[in-house]
């Protein structure tokens, strides 16, 4: 609306400066009429030179208006063009995308549980760390083009971390995920279950959209051994681990320090990388934190057998 007011008023400028000349020429004419023969030569001579210099300047403006509309037209086609390439999307509108998608991933999404019944043998600091990892876990879910279908199970309203979840992660209720008391194998069938532990003995090597993945919420400070392996025996499920001995080789660093062990929402962005790349190499390479003492194995160095028990 305003390139249209901006170019009828310049229309209607130019307009008027075009009869205003003509005016001129006119009057001019008129003035020639009037005056003796004797002079009407050399006026005559200097009212068509007049005359058809207002022409040619009338129809060079005209031109020049003629192209600078054009281009102006051009320029608008132009950022209108770019503008639906590039959509500036509101925050209602991202708002409403992501709700959409998040809606979807709890009908079509792959089902990926977190396993909240060890939280008991947990510290207060260690609870807190856990709802932490929690609403990061959560972040990135939302945040992804293909989210999975989320679920908290064994999670307690009388526990302390579901206290905890409500007073860290605002909004907690209104998570667009699955939150229970009940256990993974209340939910799903055993045989469909797979628990991600470290210390599972088969690597996981794909994803299976009829697969229930159980993640253990674990926070141990005290480096408890296979609580989240010890778990899935409990559960009577199949155990699988990331398959970090595969890609990855260890890095010397000034401590010495080399560790598999991940927070719940590591395991869970390498998880959700690995299912929109289809590579374990860029899940683990993005996911994986530096300072564990791994790094993905070059291409002509393949990564050699590591003990099950190393940490």
């Amino acid at each position: 609306m305003a390139h249209s007011g901006s170019d009828a008023c310049e229309t209607q400028l130019n307009g008027v400066s075009e009869e205003m000349d003509l005016l001129r020429i006119d009057v001019e004419t008129h003035v020639l009429e009037d005056r003796p023969e004797r002079d009407a030569a050399p006026f005559s001579r200097n009212v068509l030179r007049k005359q058809r210099h207002w022409e040619r300047q009338l129809a060079a403006k005209k031109s020049k208006r003629k192209e600078e509309k054009q281009r102006r037209k051009l320029n608008r086609e132009q950022e209108s063009a770019a503008s639906a390439d590039n959509p500036q999307l509101t925050k209602r509108v991202m708002k409403a995308i992501i709700r959409e998608r998040l809606a979807a991933a709890q009908s079509t999404g792959l089902k990926v549980c977190v396993d909240l019944s060890m939280t008991d043998i947990m510290s207060d600091k260690e609870v807190s760390r856990l709802a932490g990892q929690l609403r990061r876990l959560y972040g990135s879910n939302k945040n992804a083009t293909r989210p999975f279908h989320l679920l908290l199970t064994d999670l307690r309203e009388d526990s302390r971390l579901y206290r905890e979840c409500l007073r860290m992660n605002e909004g907690f209720l209104n998570y667009a995920m699955d939150i229970t008391e009940e256990s993974c194998l209340d939910l799903f069938p055993p045989e469909t279950v797979i628990y991600l532990t470290p210390d599972a003995k088969e690597a996981l090597e794909t994803v299976d959209a009829d697969k229930v993945y159980v993640l253990g919420g674990l926070v141990d400070e005290s480096v408890q051994k296979k609580l989240s392996f010890l778990r899935a025996r409990e559960l009577s499920v199949h155990s699988a681990r990331l398959p970090i001995d595969e890609y990855m080789v260890k890095k010397n660093n000034a401590k010495n320090f080399h560790s598999k062990i991940l927070a719940v929402n590591q395991v869970f962005d390498i998880l959700l990388t690995f299912c929109n790349t289809g590579s374990w190499t860029e899940a683990l390479q993005a996911g994986f934190p530096q300072g564990k003492g791994y790094v993905v194995a070059p291409e002509d160095c393949p990564p050699l057998p590591v003990s099950q028990s190393e940490t």
